[in-house]
């Protein structure tokens, strides 16, 4: 909590890009929606609450300013490709602290690596997070576009019949369906029939929300403002800041640390850069 990338998650997208509105979501309320519903299923489950807690707060850390955007504009233009999870354990074990890291366990570290769906936590509270962090999206990035005018809060029938009519009433239900099917078990999931009704959600969400030309109509030109930055630092690796110089010297990447520094910046820090960068100024006589 006290560590600067985690302070930067304010303003970084979540969702929606630079969204003009108090109420909507960033990476930080994400991060913190994700903390409280990953604690509540660790408490249930009577599993390791602060455990959960850790790998939760540090599982975004190393997303990228516009949100998968700029993960995408990254892991097209680096050699070595850019994930988020793996840079969050990049941060959190030898950026942070001007290079020193947190000195953070190897279960959080696995945790934080692992959150993605496609992967597997060692353990049962990373798999918390694993599952808090999909059912917070799901439900928050629904809300926040319900908010936007993009989206009615009406799903498809049969996902209303099965998880609920409404965003906090699916919230609910998927919660208490993870803690009612894993207690008492070796593993941290959910039915069988919940995670369908997920799975249809997030369909739905992808159809009507996550690929709405309305909703990501700016993204084309953010991939384009961290593709651009990262050619002017890989050419002008010496503006760098010195801790990442310091990495540079002792025989790190040059590509690598470009997307250290770019993948730090919030959005607004970026669009600064750029603009200081390529924008002609009004010269004042």
């Amino acid at each position: 909590v006290h560590c600067k990338s985690f302070r930067r998650l304010k303003d970084k997208t979540q969702g929606f890009l630079s969204p003009d509105g108090d109420h909507y979501r960033t990476r930080l309320t994400h991060t913190l929606e994700v903390s409280q519903i990953a604690r509540t299923m660790a408490k249930a489950l009577r599993l390791n609450e602060d455990l959960t807690e850790a790998i939760a707060l540090a599982h975004d850390l190393g997303h990228t300013p516009f949100g998968h955007a700029g993960e995408r504009a990254l892991d097209r233009i680096c050699p070595m490709g850019f994930r988020h999870n793996e840079q969050s354990v990049r941060v959190v074990e030898c950026l942070e602290k001007d290079g020193r890291g947190l000195n953070l366990t190897y279960e959080v570290m696995d945790g934080v690596l692992n959150h993605e769906m496609d992967l597997m936590p060692a353990t049962l509270e990373g798999r918390c997070v694993r599952l808090a962090d999909k059912i917070a999206y799901t439900y928050h990035d629904m809300d926040d576009a319900v908010r936007s005018g993009i989206l009615s809060d009406n799903v498809p029938e049969k996902i209303s019949r099965e998880l609920g009519d409404n965003a906090k009433a699916r919230l609910n239900t998927l919660v208490h369906d993870v803690i009612t099917y894993s207690d008492g078990t070796d593993d941290v999931k959910l039915s069988p029939e919940a995670e369908n009704s997920l799975k249809e959600l997030r369909s739905f969400m992808f159809e009507k929300v996550y690929t709405n030309p309305r909703a990501k109509s700016e993204e084309g030109k953010a991939e384009k403002l961290v593709e651009t930055l990262y050619d002017y630092y890989l050419s002008h690796w010496d503006k760098l800041p010195s801790y990442l110089l310091e990495k540079r010297d002792k025989g790190e990447k040059t590509e690598r640390l470009v997307c250290d520094y770019i993948g730090s910046m919030t959005d607004r820090y970026a669009i600064n850069r750029y603009s200081e960068l390529f924008v002609p100024r009004i010269w004042h006589g």
